[in-house]
Protein backbone atom coordinates (compact mmCIF):
# COMPACT_ATOMS: atom_id res chain seq x y z
CA UNK A 1 0.00 0.00 0.00
CA UNK A 2 2.66 2.57 1.04
CA UNK A 3 4.41 1.19 -2.22
CA UNK A 4 1.38 2.70 -4.38
CA UNK A 5 1.26 6.28 -2.46
CA UNK A 6 4.98 6.54 -3.34
CA UNK A 7 4.61 5.62 -6.80
CA UNK A 8 1.64 8.14 -7.08
CA UNK A 9 2.95 10.50 -5.36
CA UNK A 10 5.93 10.25 -7.70
CA UNK A 11 3.50 10.26 -10.61
CA UNK A 12 1.36 13.44 -9.81
CA UNK A 13 5.02 15.20 -9.14
CA UNK A 14 6.62 13.97 -12.39
CA UNK A 15 3.45 15.03 -14.05
CA UNK A 16 3.14 18.57 -12.28
CA UNK A 17 6.95 19.08 -13.16
CA UNK A 18 6.13 18.48 -16.85
CA UNK A 19 3.55 21.41 -16.59
CA UNK A 20 6.00 23.62 -15.17
CA UNK A 21 8.87 23.16 -17.58
CA UNK A 22 6.24 23.47 -20.70
CA UNK A 23 4.65 26.75 -18.88
CA UNK A 24 9.05 28.11 -18.61
CA UNK A 25 10.01 27.01 -22.03
CA UNK A 26 6.76 28.73 -24.08
CA UNK A 27 7.46 31.84 -21.41
CA UNK A 28 10.95 31.62 -22.97
CA UNK A 29 9.62 31.60 -26.33
CA UNK A 30 7.19 34.15 -26.16
CA UNK A 31 9.43 36.72 -25.21
CA UNK A 32 12.37 35.77 -27.42
CA UNK A 33 9.74 36.76 -30.07
CA UNK A 34 8.60 40.04 -28.12
CA UNK A 35 12.28 40.95 -28.74
CA UNK A 36 12.66 40.18 -31.85
CA UNK A 37 10.13 42.32 -32.78
CA UNK A 38 11.19 45.30 -30.63
CA UNK A 39 15.13 44.81 -31.98
CA UNK A 40 14.95 44.15 -35.34
CA UNK A 41 14.91 47.49 -37.48
CA UNK A 42 12.42 47.95 -40.08
CA UNK A 43 14.27 47.16 -43.56
CA UNK A 44 12.07 48.45 -46.29
CA UNK A 45 11.54 51.46 -44.08
CA UNK A 46 14.86 52.28 -43.63
CA UNK A 47 15.97 51.57 -47.12
CA UNK A 48 13.52 54.08 -47.95
CA UNK A 49 14.69 56.74 -46.24
CA UNK A 50 16.40 59.43 -48.20
CA UNK A 51 18.40 61.52 -45.72
CA UNK A 52 20.23 59.13 -43.21
CA UNK A 53 21.90 61.51 -41.44
CA UNK A 54 25.11 60.72 -39.81
CA UNK A 55 24.34 56.66 -39.92
CA UNK A 56 27.19 54.55 -39.28
CA UNK A 57 26.98 52.24 -41.37
CA UNK A 58 30.92 50.55 -40.77
CA UNK A 59 32.96 49.99 -37.69
CA UNK A 60 36.32 47.82 -37.85
CA UNK A 61 39.38 49.07 -35.40
CA UNK A 62 40.79 50.47 -39.06
CA UNK A 63 37.91 52.37 -40.26
CA UNK A 64 34.73 53.63 -39.53
CA UNK A 65 32.40 54.90 -42.39
CA UNK A 66 29.25 57.53 -41.55
CA UNK A 67 26.78 58.31 -44.14
CA UNK A 68 25.88 61.69 -43.86
CA UNK A 69 23.36 62.91 -46.34
CA UNK A 70 21.95 61.17 -49.34
CA UNK A 71 25.21 60.60 -51.55
CA UNK A 72 28.15 61.89 -49.21
CA UNK A 73 29.97 60.03 -46.73
CA UNK A 74 32.64 60.20 -44.16
CA UNK A 75 35.10 57.78 -43.89
CA UNK A 76 37.45 57.81 -40.67
CA UNK A 77 41.02 55.91 -40.33
CA UNK A 78 43.68 56.16 -37.94
CA UNK A 79 47.31 57.27 -38.54
CA UNK A 80 50.06 56.69 -36.03
CA UNK A 81 52.19 59.85 -35.30
CA UNK A 82 55.20 60.79 -33.58
CA UNK A 83 53.94 64.12 -32.47
CA UNK A 84 50.13 63.92 -31.81
CA UNK A 85 49.51 59.87 -31.24
CA UNK A 86 47.29 57.95 -32.79
CA UNK A 87 45.13 60.32 -34.84
CA UNK A 88 41.86 59.79 -36.70
CA UNK A 89 42.19 60.81 -40.12
CA UNK A 90 38.81 62.05 -42.23
CA UNK A 91 37.84 61.75 -45.85
CA UNK A 92 35.16 62.21 -48.22
CA UNK A 93 33.20 59.75 -50.32
CA UNK A 94 30.68 60.48 -52.81
CA UNK A 95 28.52 57.49 -54.22
CA UNK A 96 26.24 58.32 -57.27
CA UNK A 97 24.65 55.81 -59.99
CA UNK A 98 26.96 52.61 -58.46
CA UNK A 99 29.76 54.89 -58.87
CA UNK A 100 32.10 56.48 -56.72
CA UNK A 101 34.94 58.76 -55.95
CA UNK A 102 36.86 59.50 -52.84
CA UNK A 103 39.02 61.90 -51.39
CA UNK A 104 41.91 61.09 -49.39
CA UNK A 105 43.06 57.84 -49.02
CA UNK A 106 42.13 56.27 -45.56
CA UNK A 107 45.37 56.46 -43.39
CA UNK A 108 47.14 53.01 -44.54
CA UNK A 109 46.61 50.20 -47.23
CA UNK A 110 44.78 47.92 -44.68
CA UNK A 111 41.94 50.42 -44.11
CA UNK A 112 42.18 51.59 -47.71
CA UNK A 113 41.57 47.93 -48.93
CA UNK A 114 38.62 47.71 -46.18
CA UNK A 115 37.11 50.71 -47.58
CA UNK A 116 37.16 49.62 -51.18
CA UNK A 117 35.60 46.16 -50.46
CA UNK A 118 32.59 47.83 -48.52
CA UNK A 119 32.25 50.24 -51.54
CA UNK A 120 32.52 47.14 -54.11
CA UNK A 121 30.11 44.70 -52.46
CA UNK A 122 28.27 46.52 -50.10
CA UNK A 123 27.44 49.42 -52.18
CA UNK A 124 27.48 47.64 -55.18
CA UNK A 125 29.40 50.96 -56.39
CA UNK A 126 33.02 51.17 -58.29
CA UNK A 127 35.00 53.99 -57.52
CA UNK A 128 36.55 55.43 -60.60
CA UNK A 129 38.42 58.18 -58.81
CA UNK A 130 41.07 59.11 -55.76
CA UNK A 131 41.96 62.28 -55.49
CA UNK A 132 44.20 63.32 -52.40
CA UNK A 133 44.15 66.84 -51.15
CA UNK A 134 47.25 67.22 -50.48
CA UNK A 135 50.83 66.17 -50.08
CA UNK A 136 50.54 64.77 -46.39
CA UNK A 137 50.70 60.76 -45.40
CA UNK A 138 46.79 61.35 -43.72
CA UNK A 139 45.86 61.71 -47.44
CA UNK A 140 47.88 59.61 -49.44
CA UNK A 141 48.46 56.44 -46.83
CA UNK A 142 46.55 53.88 -48.78
CA UNK A 143 47.46 54.26 -52.60
CA UNK A 144 49.24 51.22 -52.93
CA UNK A 145 45.73 49.66 -51.93
CA UNK A 146 44.09 52.15 -54.87
CA UNK A 147 46.71 51.68 -57.54
CA UNK A 148 46.63 47.76 -56.32
CA UNK A 149 42.61 47.82 -58.07
CA UNK A 150 43.81 50.47 -60.44
CA UNK A 151 41.46 53.19 -59.68
CA UNK A 152 42.80 56.47 -61.41
CA UNK A 153 44.25 59.15 -58.66
CA UNK A 154 43.99 62.50 -59.42
CA UNK A 155 45.94 65.15 -57.74
CA UNK A 156 46.96 69.22 -58.22
CA UNK A 157 50.20 69.68 -59.77
CA UNK A 158 51.43 71.03 -56.61
CA UNK A 159 50.62 68.05 -54.96
CA UNK A 160 52.39 65.87 -57.30
CA UNK A 161 55.58 68.13 -57.02
CA UNK A 162 55.66 67.68 -53.52
CA UNK A 163 54.79 63.43 -53.45
CA UNK A 164 57.84 63.28 -56.13
CA UNK A 165 59.89 65.60 -54.01
CA UNK A 166 59.51 62.88 -50.82
CA UNK A 167 60.24 60.10 -53.88
CA UNK A 168 56.66 58.92 -53.74
CA UNK A 169 55.99 56.48 -56.68
CA UNK A 170 52.64 56.55 -57.00
CA UNK A 171 52.83 60.44 -58.09
CA UNK A 172 54.27 59.67 -61.46
CA UNK A 173 50.71 57.52 -61.89
CA UNK A 174 48.17 60.57 -61.01
CA UNK A 175 46.63 62.86 -63.56
CA UNK A 176 47.66 66.79 -62.53
CA UNK A 177 45.28 69.82 -62.67
CA UNK A 178 46.36 73.00 -62.18
CA UNK A 179 43.50 75.34 -59.86
CA UNK A 180 40.28 73.15 -60.76
CA UNK A 181 39.09 69.57 -61.53
CA UNK A 182 35.64 68.46 -62.30
CA UNK A 183 34.46 64.98 -62.78
CA UNK A 184 31.69 62.83 -62.83
CA UNK A 185 30.32 60.85 -60.34
CA UNK A 186 27.04 59.12 -62.35
CA UNK A 187 24.80 62.10 -63.73
CA UNK A 188 26.59 64.89 -60.96
CA UNK A 189 29.07 66.89 -61.00
CA UNK A 190 32.22 66.34 -58.52
CA UNK A 191 34.69 69.50 -57.54
CA UNK A 192 38.32 69.28 -56.42
CA UNK A 193 39.89 73.27 -56.24
CA UNK A 194 42.29 75.02 -54.94
CA UNK A 195 41.46 78.63 -53.25
CA UNK A 196 45.06 79.35 -51.96
CA UNK A 197 47.67 78.45 -49.31
CA UNK A 198 46.34 77.30 -45.92
CA UNK A 199 47.51 73.60 -44.35
CA UNK A 200 50.03 73.08 -46.57
CA UNK A 201 51.04 75.07 -49.57
CA UNK A 202 49.08 72.39 -51.97
CA UNK A 203 45.53 71.75 -49.61
CA UNK A 204 42.61 71.48 -51.99
CA UNK A 205 38.96 70.94 -51.04
CA UNK A 206 36.56 68.75 -52.85
CA UNK A 207 32.76 70.05 -53.34
CA UNK A 208 29.97 68.06 -54.07
CA UNK A 209 26.92 70.45 -55.67
CA UNK A 210 24.31 68.16 -55.83
CA UNK A 211 24.19 67.21 -51.31
CA UNK A 212 26.24 70.83 -50.82
CA UNK A 213 28.22 68.59 -48.67
CA UNK A 214 32.47 69.39 -49.01
CA UNK A 215 35.25 68.02 -48.09
CA UNK A 216 37.50 70.80 -46.42
CA UNK A 217 40.47 68.70 -45.78
CA UNK A 218 43.25 69.91 -43.46
CA UNK A 219 42.44 73.33 -44.32
CA UNK A 220 39.36 72.93 -41.97
CA UNK A 221 39.82 72.35 -38.59
CA UNK A 222 36.48 70.94 -36.38
CA UNK A 223 34.67 73.57 -33.88
CA UNK A 224 37.06 74.05 -30.75
CA UNK A 225 40.43 72.15 -32.40
CA UNK A 226 43.60 73.72 -31.78
CA UNK A 227 45.84 74.90 -35.14
CA UNK A 228 47.23 71.11 -35.39
CA UNK A 229 50.20 70.60 -37.55
CA UNK A 230 51.74 73.94 -38.61
CA UNK A 231 55.02 72.89 -40.05
CA UNK A 232 53.96 73.65 -43.74
CA UNK A 233 51.51 75.60 -43.06
CA UNK A 234 50.93 79.73 -44.13
CA UNK A 235 48.78 80.76 -41.02
CA UNK A 236 49.39 84.22 -42.75
CA UNK A 237 47.52 83.38 -45.89
CA UNK A 238 45.24 80.55 -43.95
CA UNK A 239 41.91 82.96 -43.24
CA UNK A 240 41.98 84.45 -46.60
CA UNK A 241 42.01 81.02 -48.53
CA UNK A 242 39.30 79.94 -46.07
CA UNK A 243 37.28 83.64 -46.96
CA UNK A 244 37.63 82.88 -50.29
CA UNK A 245 36.14 79.47 -50.06
CA UNK A 246 33.29 80.68 -48.25
CA UNK A 247 32.51 83.04 -51.10
CA UNK A 248 33.33 80.69 -53.63
CA UNK A 249 30.54 78.40 -52.70
CA UNK A 250 27.99 79.85 -50.69
CA UNK A 251 25.43 77.03 -50.38
CA UNK A 252 27.36 74.63 -48.55
CA UNK A 253 25.57 72.60 -45.73
CA UNK A 254 27.72 69.65 -44.81
CA UNK A 255 31.55 70.30 -44.18
CA UNK A 256 34.02 66.99 -43.17
CA UNK A 257 37.48 69.03 -41.64
CA UNK A 258 40.46 66.97 -41.91
CA UNK A 259 40.29 65.42 -38.72
CA UNK A 260 37.29 65.79 -35.85
CA UNK A 261 33.38 65.73 -36.14
CA UNK A 262 31.63 66.85 -39.67
CA UNK A 263 29.28 69.77 -39.64
CA UNK A 264 28.36 72.96 -41.29
CA UNK A 265 29.25 76.62 -41.93
CA UNK A 266 30.35 76.95 -38.24
CA UNK A 267 33.42 75.24 -39.36
CA UNK A 268 34.76 77.53 -41.82
CA UNK A 269 33.93 80.57 -39.78
CA UNK A 270 35.80 78.72 -36.97
CA UNK A 271 38.75 77.86 -38.69
CA UNK A 272 38.56 81.86 -40.33
CA UNK A 273 38.34 83.23 -36.73
CA UNK A 274 41.06 80.67 -35.45
CA UNK A 275 44.12 81.93 -37.62
CA UNK A 276 43.37 85.60 -37.94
Amino acid sequence: MNCCKIKIIKMKTGFVLSLFTLFIVMACNMVTEKNKETNSPDISKAAERDDLSKDTIYNSKNLIIVRLSAHTYQHISFLNTNDFGRVSCNGMLVLKDNRAIVFDTPADDESSEELIKYVNQNLKSTIIAIIPTHFHDDCVGGMQAFNKHKIQSYASNKTIQFLKNKGNKYASLMKGFEDSLTLNVGKEKVIAQYFGEGHTKDNIIGYFPADSSMFGGCLIQELDATKGNLEDANTIEWPFTVLKLKRGFPNTTIIIPGHGKSGGKELLDYTETLFK
